[in-house]
């Protein structure tokens, strides 16, 4: 079984909490050490025995806390390369950094986390599936593509989180300049609603249990489109749906083959 939770999401922070029976990891940590124990022990969870850390991007809401984070609890953090070189200075010195190609996979006790290229405009930014005892929790955020590798290696997942960005017209029509509407929706951006659903239809199965919306514009976006857009495609099949706020963690959702 897996269980997981959404510490934070967007750009104030992201954090993905995982834990299995042996394990238990952070994916991306852009929250400071307060505010991340803070919401963990809204959850019921403690973060004296995080084993480590895997780092998607070096972008600051996804890295924010993870330097402070590894020398306070000791921990490796797992990157590529070209991430770790691409970390802003404020970061700070990471103890225990350890390295890996896109792609590969990682083992610790009983949890392997795999790694695939995404694309974003980051050095080079990679997503993860995670897998323990028959059961894969995916996740696909901060990509402006949802590429076959990305359907691929999200294929089966029980739980998934899952992207969705912005509505267009919302975008088109809001106050960022065309230069950042144009990043967000170029194929190094965002993922929009629409995108989203044409992923989730592409992956969904009679054993996905959980789908999680994720970094959700405040400006672009409401949490009920994306809701009510993702329900489309989900229809009458029973997946529960849910969306995680900026500021406060989402419930521990638990995943079993």
């Amino acid at each position: 079984m897996i269980r997981f939770c959404l510490l934070g999401s967007g750009s104030s922070g992201n954090a993905v909490l995982v834990t299995t029976r042996d394990s238990k990891v952070l994916i991306d940590n852009g929250l400071s050490f307060r505010k991340l124990q803070a919401n963990a022990a809204e959850v019921g969870e403690a973060l004296d025995d995080v084993q480590a850390v895997f780092v998607t991007h070096e972008h600051s809401d996804h890295v924010s806390g993870v330097g402070i984070l590894a020398r306070k609890l000791d921990v490796p953090v797992y990157m590529t390369r070209d991430t770790f070189e691409a970390l802003p200075p404020h970061i700070g010195r990471i103890p225990q950094a350890r390295f890996f190609e896109a792609g590969e996979d990682t083992i610790l006790g009983d949890l392997t986390v795999g790694s695939f290229s995404i694309s974003h405009d980051a050095a080079d930014p990679v997503s993860y599936v995670v897998e323990s005892r028959g059961a894969k929790l995916g996740i696909a955020a901060d990509l402006g593509h949802p590429s076959e590798l990305v359907r691929r290696r999200l294929a089966g997942s029980h739980g998934l989180i899952l992207e969705s960005n912005y509505c267009p017209d919302m975008l088109r029509r809001g106050s960022y300049p065309p230069m950042i509407q144009q990043r967000i929706r170029g194929r190094q951006g965002h993922l929009s609603n629409a995108d989203m659903c044409s992923l989730l239809a592409h992956i969904m199965h009679d054993h996905l249990h959980v789908v999680v919306l994720v970094h959700i514009s405040e400006e672009n976006n409401t949490h009920d489109l994306a809701l009510q857009m993702a329900e489309g495609v989900v229809k009458r099949r029973p997946v529960r749906l849910f969306t995680a706020a900026q500021n406060r963690p989402t419930p521990v959702f638990e995943l079993s083959p």
